[in-house]
């Protein structure tokens, strides 16, 4: 989609989200749990025509979406199910995950739901900091992540996958949808070169999350291509062996063929049984 904003309207946007997200890479910890309450805000207030506040999306466009993301996750819903939903937002899709759930819990740090919206019987918004989230141990089937490692500081990407992996039941699964690093930079920052120095704080390859998965316990991974699983490990291995074969190539090459093949990585981790 074509850029709507002036190239001076964009440089600006990208100052004061690059200004805000070095705040954020040189915090603490017990800073973040501050900063996550105030830098959205500041920034929106600053960059008043940020694509977050203009964008006008058609109730056709908001169900595809919700759609979209509801295909990762329906071969694994069932009545018996407790699905956790990590930054639900306006919590559209977790509401439209209670008709296959017997419940959905959505976690944020803050209520973006609008004020006249019903939840239904079996939702449930958990407001927390970002770090402690009071939830019972092996208490979740499923937990989902959309669009949402990438803001993730670098030094709490360790303690969420030890958060959910503490979360998911034995043989529970983490679904979650990430823009690929070869296709990048996916926020402002790729107007002005191709280094992250926004509100993506990483961005990844198929291998490495695989690999950080491992790390934190999950026994299996599988990727979802073409909108369905792949379960099949010679797939897997496929892709990956063509992803490593895409990251040897000159960079121009790289970002061409990988906006085709690889623009988000899409794993299912599946914890031990």
């Amino acid at each position: 989609m074509a850029e709507p904003r002036s190239p001076e309207r964009l440089r600006h946007h990208f100052e004061v989200e690059r200004e805000l997200a070095s705040r954020m890479r040189a915090s603490s910890r017990e800073e973040r749990t501050e900063l996550f309450k105030t830098l959205y805000g500041e920034l929106f207030d600053r960059v008043p025509d940020h694509p977050r506040l203009t964008r006008r999306e058609t109730p056709e466009e908001s169900r595809r979406g919700v759609e979209k993301q509801l295909r990762l996750i329906r071969p694994h819903l069932g009545k018996d199910v407790t699905l956790l939903e990590i930054a639900p937002g306006d919590c559209r899709l977790g509401h439209a995950a209670c008709e296959f759930c017997d419940r959905v819990i959505g976690v944020d740090i803050s209520d973006q739901r609008a004020s006249d919206d019903v939840s239904p019987e079996n939702f449930e918004l958990v407001v927390y900091d970002g770090y402690h989230l009071d939830l019972p141990e092996a208490s979740v089937d499923i937990a989902f992540s959309y669009q949402f490692l990438e803001h993730l500081h670098p030094d709490d990407v360790d303690p969420h996958f030890e958060m959910i992996h503490r979360l998911l039941k034995p043989g529970g699964l983490y679904v979650f949808d990430t823009p690929h690093r070869y296709s990048g930079p996916h926020d402002v920052s790729r107007h002005f070169g191709d280094t992250l120095e926004c509100f993506h704080f990483q961005e990844w390859t198929y291998r490495e999350m695989r690999a950080l998965a491992r790390r934190h316990g999950f026994q299996k991974t599988w990727m979802h291509r073409s909108g369905r699983e792949r379960r099949d490990p010679f797939e897997n291995f496929a892709n990956d062996a063509i992803e490593m074969a895409v990251g040897l190539l000159p960079k121009a090459l790289r970002s061409r063929l990988a906006s085709r093949l690889f623009q988000s990585v899409c794993l299912t981790a599946q914890k031990a049984e």
